[in-house]
C-alpha cells in the first residue's frame, strides 16, 4: 500500500508539472511578457503538493495499520486510480477551456456538465480531432493508473508500537501540504497569483484543483430571490437603472452608460483612494463622534467632505467591491471572493487601464487574504505592494506593515516619474484588533490596546502622509479619496444599525474646492464620482451616482441576511421570506415604524436583487471584456 502511495505521488507530480510545462510553451509570448515562468512553476509545486496531498492522504492515514491486508490494497488502488484519472481528465481539457474561455476550467466547467447532449454534440460536432486526442489520452491515462495502482504487495510498519506515532506524523505532514503554508491563513488561489493576466495567474494551479475550488466557492453565492422574493427581470432593470439616473441600455449590460465629466481636463490626473480599516463616523470628530480624529477633521475643511456617507457592509471586502468596483451589497459574499468575479469583472482599474492608467493596490499585510490578490490582479491592477515587498518596514504587526509604512510606500509610488497617470487603492491595516501600532507617535490613553488608540494611530498616520502629500510636486495633479470600508464594533437590536454603517467620506487634492455636503450617500456613488473629477468620459456599468451632477439622497447596505434600502429618512428593510419593514430613521438610533410602501419596498428589492442578476449573467463587466457563451 506504501508502494501505490508513493508511486502515486511520483507519477501526479510528474504529470501535473508536464501540463503546466506544455501550457507555459504554448502560451510563452504572454509568460515572457509577465516575467517568466518561475512564478508558475513555484506556485504550481505549492497546488499539486495542497492536491496531491489530500487524494493520498486519506489511504496514507490508514497505511500504518491495514496497508498488509489484500482488501486495503485493492480499495487504495481503485481510489488512486479514481483520482489519477480525475487529474488526467482535468488537464486534457484544459487547453481547448483555455481556447475558448481564457481561463483554466472552472466552475463553467461544471455548469456545462449539466447538459451532456448538448456539450458533447457541440465537441463532436466542432472539435471531433480534440475529443478524439482526449479519449486516447484519457485511455492511455487508465492503462497506466491501472498499471501503476491496481497492483501492490503489502508493505506496512510491522510494530504495533510505532503504529500511532507513524499515524500522527502522516497526518502532521498532509495537514500542512493541504494549508500550504504556516502563516496565519491557508494557501488559496490568490496565494499563488503573481501578475496582471488572469489567465497566467491560472497556471500554478492545476485543473482539478481549479474545478474544486469553484465548487467549494459555490457556499459564498446565495440567491436574492430565495431570500427576499423575486420581480421580473424587466421590472428590476428598470427601476435599478431609473434610480441610477439613465435608461437601460438594451444591451447584455442593461446598466452600461456613458458618463460625461463635469471638468473635462487636458491631462489626466492621477487617482488614489485610500480606504481606512473599520474608520466608523463614531470616532470621527466632525461628524459628530469621539473627538480622535483631529488630522482628518482638519483635512475636512480643506477637501469635499461628505457627512452622511454610508458603507454598504461590514466586511472590508464588501467596502473595497463598493469603493473600487461601484457594486452594491448582496446576500451572498462580495465579489472579491466569488469565483466568476476573479476576471472580467469591472473595476476603475479595468476602465483606467484602456486611458493608459498604471493600477496599484498597497496593502501592509498579505494581499492574498480575502482573495484581494487574486480579484485586484484579475480585474485590472498592475502591480500589487503587499507585506513582503515592504522593505525595512517601522512596525510590523499581527495583520501586517503599520499604517505609516502604507503612506510611506504609496508617497514614495507617487513621486516616481512616469509618463503614464496612476490609479493607487492603499488599504490601511493598523485600526484592527488586537489594535497593534508603534510606539511613540501618540499619546496614548489608558490601555495601548484599544481601538481608540489605534484611531488615534490611524489618524496620526493619515496627517503625516497629507502634511507630505501637500508640499509634493503629485498633489496639483492627483486626486485622494479617504474612506472607511466599514465601520468597527457592528451591532445593536435594530435590523439595521444605520449608526454603524455611518463613515467617513472626504475628496481632496488637485482643483477640489472646500465644501461640506450633507447629502446622504452611499459608498458606490464615489467611484462614478471620482471618475468625473479626474476628467474622464467613458461608458461603465456602475449605478451609482456622479455627485458632481447631482444626484445622492439613497444608500442601500447589508447586515447579515438583512437588507437595507435607505431614501431620504425612510428605511425599508428587506427581510428573509418576510414582508418588508419600514421605519423612520432618526439619528443615531431611532427607528419609528411607519405603514407599508410599495413602491419603496419595490425599488429596495430590485436593489437586492439586481447585483446577483449581474453577477450570474455577467452583465458588470466592459463590452470588450464580456465573455460570450
Amino acid at each position: 500500500m506504501i508502494t501505490q502511495l508513493l508511486t502515486f505521488v511520483v507519477a501526479a507530480f510528474a504529470l501535473l508539472t508536464l501540463s503546466r510545462l506544455l501550457l507555459i510553451a504554448w502560451l510563452w509570448p504572454r509568460v515572457q511578457a509577465a516575467g517568466g515562468p518561475w512564478m508558475i512553476l513555484r506556485g504550481g509545486l505549492r497546488i499539486d503538493t495542497n492536491q496531491i496531498a489530500i487524494w493520498a492522504g486519506i489511504p496514507a492515514l490508514f497505511a500504518p495499520w491495514v496497508g498488509d491486508s489484500a482488501l486495503a490494497i485493492t480499495l487504495t488502488g481503485i481510489w488512486l486510480q479514481a483520482a489519477w484519472l480525475l487529474l488526467a481528465l482535468l488537464e486534457l481539457s484544459t487547453p481547448q477551456f483555455i481556447q475558448e474561455y481564457d481561463a483554466r476550467p472552472n466552475r463553467l466547467y461544471i455548469e456545462y456538465l449539466k447538459h451532456p447532449k448538448e456539450v458533447f454534440g457541440m465537441l463532436w460536432k466542432g472539435y471531433k480531432l480534440v475529443l478524439l486526442g482526449a479519449t486516447a489520452g484519457l485511455g492511455l491515462a487508465a492503462w497506466a493508473g491501472y498499471a501503476w495502482f491496481a497492483q501492490a504487495t503489502p508493505d506496512t510498519l510491522a510494530a504495533i508500537g510505532w503504529r500511532p506515532l507513524s499515524t500522527l506524523v502522516i497526518a502532521a505532514l498532509i495537514v500542512l501540504a493541504v494549508r500550504g503554508t504556516l502563516g496565519h491563513r491557508p494557501m488559496n488561489p490568490a496565494t499563488v497569483a503573481w501578475c496582471g493576466d488572469s489567465l497566467l495567474n491560472t497556471l500554478p494551479l492545476n485543473s482539478l484543483y481549479s474545478v474544486l475550488y469553484a465548487i467549494y466557492s459555490i457556499k459564498n453565492e446565495r440567491s436574492a430571490e430565495d431570500v427576499y422574493g423575486s420581480m421580473p427581470d424587466e421590472l428590476m432593470l428598470k427601476i435599478v437603472c431609473e434610480q441610477a439616473g439613465f435608461d437601460p441600455s438594451g444591451t447584455d449590460i442593461p446598466t452600461l452608460h456613458a458618463q460625461h465629466p463635469t471638468r473635462p481636463l487636458t491631462r489626466p490626473l492621477n487617482l488614489v483612494l485610500i480606504v481606512e480599516e473599520s474608520l466608523g463616523a463614531q470616532y470621527v470628530g466632525n461628524l459628530g463622534g469621539a473627538l480622535l480624529t483631529p488630522c482628518l477633521d482638519r483635512l475636512a475643511t480643506q477637501g469635499w467632505n461628505f457627512t452622511q456617507a454610508y458603507a454598504t457592509g461590514t466586511r472590508s471586502v464588501r467596502g473595497l467591491e463598493a469603493v473600487v468596483a461601484g457594486f452594491p451589497p448582496t446576500v451572498s459574499d462580495a465579489a472579491l471572493r466569488l469565483t466568476d468575479a476573479q476576471s472580467r469583472f469591472f473595476t476603475l482599474a479595468q476602465l483606467l487601464r484602456q486611458h493608459n492608467y498604471r493600477s496599484h493596490f498597497i496593502y501592509g499585510g498579505e494581499a492574498h487574504f480575502d482573495n484581494m490578490k487574486s480579484f485586484f490582479l484579475g480585474n485590472g491592477f498592475d502591480e500589487l505592494h503587499d507585506l513582503p515587498s515592504f522593505k525595512n518596514p517601522a512596525f510590523v504587526g499581527t495583520w501586517g506593515a503599520s499604517d505609516e509604512d502604507m503612506f510611506n510606500k504609496l508617497d514614495h509610488l507617487l513621486s516616481e516619474p512616469s509618463e503614464q497617470p496612476k490609479l493607487a487603492l492603499a488599504f490601511s491595516v493598523s485600526n484592527h484588533t488586537p489594535w497593534e501600532y508603534p510606539s511613540g507617535r501618540i499619546h496614548v490613553d489608558g490601555n495601548p490596546a484599544t481601538v481608540e488608540n489605534t484611531v488615534r494611530y490611524a489618524d496620526w498616520a493619515i496627517g503625516q502622509f497629507f502634511d507630505k502629500a501637500q508640499r509634493s510636486d503629485y498633489w496639483s495633479n492627483t486626486v485622494f479619496l479617504i474612506v472607511a470600508d466599514h465601520d468597527s464594533r457592528v451591532g445593536g437590536a435594530s435590523l439595521v444599525p444605520l449608526r454603524h454603517f455611518h463613515i467617513p467620506a472626504l475628496i481632496l487634492g488637485a482643483g477640489i474646492q472646500a465644501r461640506t455636503d450633507k447629502r446622504l450617500i452611499s459608498q458606490i456613488d464615489l467611484p462614478p464620482t471620482l471618475l468625473s473629477l479626474i476628467g474622464l468620459q467613458d461608458s461603465h456599468p456602475m449605478i451609482g451616482h456622479d455627485l458632481t451632477q447631482g444626484g445622492g439622497g439613497r444608500a442601500m447596505m447589508q447586515y447579515g441576511d438583512n437588507y437595507g434600502y435607505l431614501r431620504g429618512d425612510t428605511l425599508t428593510v428587506l427581510e428573509p421570506h418576510q414582508a418588508a419593514h419600514h421605519y423612520q430613521y432618526q439619528a443615531p438610533d431611532r427607528y419609528l415604524p411607519l405603514p407599508a410602501d410599495p413602491t419603496l419596498e419595490r425599488e429596495a428589492l430590485a436593489h437586492a436583487l439586481w447585483p446577483n442578476w449581474a453577477y450570474r449573467h455577467q452583465a458588470y463587466t466592459l463590452p470588450h471584456l464580456k465573455l460570450r457563451t
